[in-house]
């Protein structure tokens, strides 16, 4: 399999560091709120690369953080009178449940912060005792020009942004570029360091958590191309400071979602929360895949009433194969032909060519077209059986699942029923019988 990896610019083809394993970690939520529809790209991407994966036979190991102590989130316990601890755990429950209704697996590993506070105080300690952080009042920065590898991942140079206009410079700093590890706070939730009273500062929290789960380097780290400067840079310049590496020999980014052609932003309000969403879930998520990942999506209601339409076209014909093989007992988990394979082969090498979606979705369009006229002209049992197995898997793993049960006697008795109604064309009868059906799930 290949992949764009962003610190080489490159698509490059995926080598784990350990034989039959990958390892994943990227950036969660700071929970302070619910997400809205552009944080779920990630969420989407992300649980599509490990299914691919884990379809590929691979073992995935794949951890995405809470930050949950924060400043925001502090703020935004005052505004709903509740403590931090209970503002946090508030959204880390309403972000899984977004997970879920996504699509996504929500097995992954879900590191705190506040579980980590006292790995990262040792891990800034021994930044200061190496010399590439200091300490400033009961602040701990990281001394940037210590590492003439920064900005290796957004392709910037240390003297260009030191003559920047927007860098920022304060007295406590030596440099406009360096960065807290640890930030002295007297505000609520706050730990007592060798520095005083505080918090840790954001860029330190993913690279402490990863060492502590994984104990090194990973294979992929990732998150939205906004994170790309300054936190993954930061992340990765810690970690060459202290283990003399760049944490993940791939660095896989997801371009964000706009709503409409402006960029989605909470505290401007242009947002769709997840959990808002009107249309079917599997129907958002079908619309980010059929984008590639590395492209930005301009979102509207139009674009979205198209894949509802689209996704809603999948579940007929998948609905109609399930239901014909269910009344003619022609179910095989083992049955394979020409055909399948042939759609099953170009949907792994979609895939395997740096997780091209666009392309995935054409495979499951093509075995969509392939049912439909078998059901109208041969109804060649193993033919459909074939591509039933074969649309399942692809369904699965893009998350677009249509979980269906098989009929019970007396849905079986209804359906004959139905049948008969329409080949004698008693049309008030059949109408009937179908909106029961309907309303039973075995029909659209």
């Amino acid at each position: 399999m290949k992949l764009y990896n962003t610190y080489t610019n490159k698509i490059e083809e995926l080598k784990p560091l350990k034989e039959g394993v990958i390892t994943i970690y990227y950036c969660g939520p700071t929970v302070y709120n619910y997400i809205h529809i552009g944080n779920a790209r990630p969420i989407i991407f992300f649980d599509t690369l490990k299914k691919y994966l884990e379809h590929r036979g691979y073992k995935v190991i794949m951890a995405s953080n809470f930050t949950d102590i924060n400043e925001k989130i502090l703020n935004q316990a005052k505004k709903e009178n509740i403590t931090e601890e209970e503002c946090a755990n508030k959204y880390i429950k309403a972000y899984l449940e977004d997970v879920r209704f996504l699509g996504a697996d929500d097995s992954f590993i879900k590191p705190k912060v506040s579980e980590t506070i006292n790995e990262i105080m040792e891990f800034v300690n021994k930044l200061v005792e190496k010399g590439a952080a200091y300490v400033s009042g009961e602040d701990v920065y990281y001394r940037v020009s210590s590492n003439p590898k920064y900005g290796m991942l957004s392709n910037r140079k240390i003297d260009e942004l030191i003559q920047g206009a927007r860098v920022e410079v304060r007295e406590e700093k030596e440099s406009g570029l360096d960065f807290a590890l640890w930030k002295g706070f007297h505000e609520g939730i706050t730990y007592r360091s060798k520095w005083g009273e505080g918090r840790p500062g954001w860029h330190t929290e993913c690279c402490v958590m990863i060492n502590k789960i994984f104990g090194g380097m990973i294979d992929i780290h990732g998150g939205g191309t906004d994170l790309i400067f300054p936190h993954h840079e930061n992340e990765i310049a810690q970690n060459e400071s202290l283990y003399n590496n760049r944490i993940a020999n791939y660095w896989v980014h997801n371009a964000r979602v706009n709503f409409g052609s402006e960029k989605m932003s909470k505290s401007i309000g242009n947002v769709i929360w997840v959990k808002d969403l009107k249309c079917d879930p599997r129907a958002y998520r079908l619309l980010v895949l059929s984008f590639p990942y590395r492209n930005i999506i301009n979102y509207t209601e139009e674009l979205q009433n198209q894949f509802d339409t689209e996704f809603l076209r999948i579940k007929q014909a998948y609905q109609k194969l399930f239901l014909h093989l269910d009344v003619n007992n022609l179910f095989d988990d083992k049955a394979k032909s020409n055909i399948s394979d042939e759609i099953m082969n170009k949907f792994d090498q979609a895939n395997e060519n740096d997780l091209n979606t666009p392309n995935g979705i054409t495979a499951i369009n093509e075995a969509i077209k392939l049912i439909n006229q078998e059901l109208r002209q041969n109804k060649d049992s193993q033919i459909l059986s074939s591509l039933y197995n074969v649309l399942t898997e692809m369904l699965h793993i893009y998350g677009l699942d249509i979980k269906l049960e098989k009929m019970s006697s007396e849905n079986r008795l209804i359906y004959e029923e139905w049948n008969n109604a329409r080949i004698r064309k008693d049309f008030e009868v059949a109408d009937k019988l179908r909106k029961l059906l309907v309303e039973r799930n075995i029909l659209i």
